[in-house]
């Protein structure tokens, strides 16, 4: 083991993106199936369902298809299944493994075991033990692919499963209930059961790669943490060969990215400067200008003072970089020369394109900022790069067809078409079954709601007609919860308004724990699109910096952020008005992942929290922060 992941006690390979780590995963089961092709024998593969999987089960479609990979003597057992479940559900985890794997290989259906969530309870009890002596009679699983819950959970084993716990019938943790209601609309249609493995079954694999995009604090715990029944992932220490492949963002949380000078070596660059003193004083509940030569040395920081020299110096150099990152004027200060402040104050007025992956991001993200530029005579723009369609219950939906044909009936409009398509749609909403796709029609009129309301809140703040945009970005607009990866058409739409607004400042969402993973995509349709404009040589580009804000679902980590907008409590409540302007999103949340708060309430406490943290380290305390950090192509 090397120095810098002497804290970790499983071996991690960290990739730069979902995408990398899924084709690693990939490719080692590829050559699992090849070996045991070559010596006569089954390949036994334990089985994953979830977003973290499906891009490696499209890289194994993809080896099947143009690499020749067959699966016919591939045997498969899931992890798990929701317990009672029809297996034609959309939800189903039969259902799942079928839409992305089995109906595009070779496999043969007799050899896949999924759980049953059709059966009888009488019956569950016998179907677990049966499932475990299959899994014995095929000779144990030679490959376990996992994912992990936010809360440690491995297949639905939640946090106290025994380690010796078996194939069973399991309630489901709330917060597991909350995280899974992404595919449910919301959390009363998730069941309360499932069936699972149980955590000895995964033991007696005889590997295992566990997979994770983001969730870096509960990775750190599983990896680092003691081994506890109340992190169920960590229990996998314990096992001979178990891999964790992570993402960059999963891999935050580990000492070797988080405090990497207790783990080796290290250059001591500004930034980590700030992180190791932001860490510290934080840790210790001090000002940063009230650190001391003790603290450092008991921190770890020994070798900082070593090579920097006087701990107030250092202090200092800290509390100076946190102070000049918050500022009034996130375009800049007009006719004032500040060498440290985050922004440029030429040219102004700048042209600010704000891209929000949802209609609801721009406001709910950074809308003190949003606001603040408009007033300080910036050409402000939004580009919504979603409908948010599916985000609409069919509640919402019937009071606006309700409306519609009150509408007309009030004042006798007589427009056969319009009534036509009321009538159907109020008629297929009112027989929808929970596995119905929803129609073009009711997927516009959700897409209607969300844009009315997205352009009620730019009226809000007070944009003129023509500064917000609806791209309507086809990668989401499937009709389902699942969505397609970025896709040309998405870039090209993309490039096409960049170069339409040659923007001087952008916006974009870097909130990558969205449980759908819209953010990430809209990011990278973003980033994809800058990086080849760049290429191209457009000269405007030169000049356009580009910030990434956070707050639906996450914060910036103090040590990140590199402009911080201070809002005094006046802003933050016309802030939440121009949230609750989304009345669609209000009250109960669709797909709020494992946060049952509303957004409102989401954003208020974390912009709450930054400004907290900086009073906390010894800076003025204000009522709220948004927080950006800038991207550099």
């Amino acid at each position: 083991m090397k120095m810098v992941d002497s804290f970790e006690k499983i071996p991690v390979e960290i990739f730069s993106s979902p995408k990398g780590g899924s084709v690693f995963v990939a490719n080692e089961i590829a050559k699992l199936i090849r070996q045991k092709q070559q010596e006569g024998k089954s390949c036994v593969l334990g089985l994953a369902t979830g977003s973290t999987p499906i891009n490696m089960y499209a890289e194994l479609v993809r080896l099947h298809r143009e690499e020749g990979l067959s699966f016919k003597n591939v045997i498969t057992f899931n992890l798990d299944e929701y317990y009672p479940i029809e297996k034609d559900a959309f939800q189903s985890y039969w259902s799942f493994m079928h839409r992305h794997l089995f109906n595009h290989v070779d496999i043969d259906p007799s050899n896949i075991h999924i759980p049953n969530g059709e059966l009888s309870r009488e019956d569950i009890k016998q179907h677990c033990l049966d499932y475990e002596q299959m899994i014995e009679d095929a000779g144990g699983i030679d490959l376990q692919v996992l994912g992990i819950g936010n809360n440690g959970h491995i297949g639905f084993n939640e946090p106290g499963s025994s380690i010796f716990s078996k194939t069973r019938v399991v309630n489901l943790d709330n917060s597991t209930r909350i995280a899974n209601s992404r595919e449910f609309i919301n959390i009363t249609k998730v069941p309360r059961l499932a069936l699972t493995m149980g955590i000895s079954t995964i033991m007696k694999t005889k590997r295992v790669l566990l997979m994770a995009w983001g969730k870096a604090q509960i990775v750190a715990k599983s990896v680092e943490g003691n081994v506890t029944e109340q992190v169920p992932a960590s229990i996998l220490q314990q096992h001979d060969n178990c891999t964790f492949v992570i993402d960059e963002f999963a891999a935050a949380e580990l000492t070797r990215f988080k405090s990497p000078w207790l783990s080796g070596e290290i250059e001591w660059t500004p930034q980590m400067i700030k992180r190791a003193v932001v860490n510290m004083a934080l840790k210790l509940n001090k000002p940063v200008l009230s650190l001391t030569t003790v603290d450092y040395n008991e921190s770890g920081l020994g070798d900082l003072l070593v090579e920097k020299g006087d701990t107030y110096e250092i202090n200092l150099q800290v509390f100076y970089m946190l102070r000049d990152s918050i500022t009034g004027w996130p375009g800049g200060k007009p006719n004032a020369v500040i060498p440290a402040h985050p922004e440029r104050s030429e040219p102004y007025p700048k042209r600010c394109l704000i891209f929000s992956p949802h209609p609801d991001d721009d406001i709910i993200s950074m809308g003190g900022t949003f606001m603040r530029l408009h007033d300080q005579g910036h050409e402000v723009h939004v580009a919504y790069q979603t409908s948010g369609n599916i985000a609409v219950t069919d509640e919402f939906v019937t009071r606006f067809l309700d409306f519609a044909v009150g509408f007309e009936g009030m004042f006798g409009i007589d427009n056969k078409k319009s009534t036509e398509i009321l009538s159907q749609a109020q008629q297929f909403l009112s027989s929808k079954k929970k596995n119905d796709m929803d129609t073009q029609e009711i997927r516009s009129i959700k897409g209607l709601i969300r844009r009315c309301e997205a352009k009620a809140t730019c009226k809000y703040v007070g944009l003129p007609e023509g500064r917000w945009h609806f791209q309507n970005l086809p990668f989401y607009e499937t009709g389902t919860i699942e969505k397609k990866p970025m896709g040309e058409e998405d870039v090209q739409l993309t490039i096409k308004l960049l170069r339409e607004l040659k923007p001087h400042q952008i916006y974009c969402a870097g909130d990558l724990a969205d449980p759908h993973g819209t953010h990430k995509v809209c990011l990278d349709i973003v980033f994809e699109s800058l990086k080849r404009i760049k290429a191209e040589g457009d000269e405007w580009i030169k000049d356009c910096w580009v910030w990434l804000y956070k707050g639906a679902w996450q914060e910036w980590d103090i040590d990140d952020i590199e402009m911080a907008i201070p809002m005094s409590p006046d802003q933050v409540m016309k802030k939440r008005f121009g949230i609750f302007i989304h009345q669609s999103q209000k009250d109960m949340v669709p797909f709020q992942g494992a946060d049952a708060r509303e957004f409102w309430q989401r954003a208020e406490e974390r912009n709450a929290n930054t400004a907290g943290l900086y009073a906390a380290l010894g800076l003025t305390k204000y009522a709220a922060m948004e927080a950006f950090k800038r991207w550099h192509y």
